[in-house]
């Protein structure tokens, strides 16, 4: 699933952030439903340099962002992208939110527990 959701492309378009994993963990639900979220390199739509580089990504992550662009959400069902899609889209909006705030986003144990807890990559 790709959208050019709001909240999402104005993540992608941020230069601080971590482009192995633009958004941190906030919610539980985030981490069970998206994981890590790479930022994948800017190529103008339908370049061929633009897919190679989601291929490269998607072996590890379901969700990449792309940068400038906007997210692309694979599932194991249309549904369940659309749940991640969804999740998404209302964690970069809450990141975009609390920017210049103090957070306290899910701690590396916590992470790891949800991982182990519900068999996640």
């Amino acid at each position: 699933m790709h959208l050019h959701s709001t909240h999402s492309v104005a993540v992608s378009l941020l230069a601080d952030v971590d482009p192995r994993d633009a958004l941190p963990p906030l919610t539980a639900y985030f981490v069970m439903r998206v994981g890590r979220l790479p930022l994948a390199p800017y190529f103008p739509p339908g370049d061929e340099s633009l897919a190679k580089a989601v291929g490269a990504l998607a072996g590890e992550h379901h969700a990449v962002l792309l940068a400038n662009h906007g997210p692309v959400v694979a599932g194991t069902s249309l549904e369940n992208a659309q749940y991640a899609t969804e999740e998404l889209e209302e964690t970069a909006k809450l990141f975009l939110m609390l920017r210049g705030q103090a957070i306290r986003p899910l701690t590396p144990a916590e992470v790891s527990d949800l991982r182990a807890r519900y068999n996640l990559r």
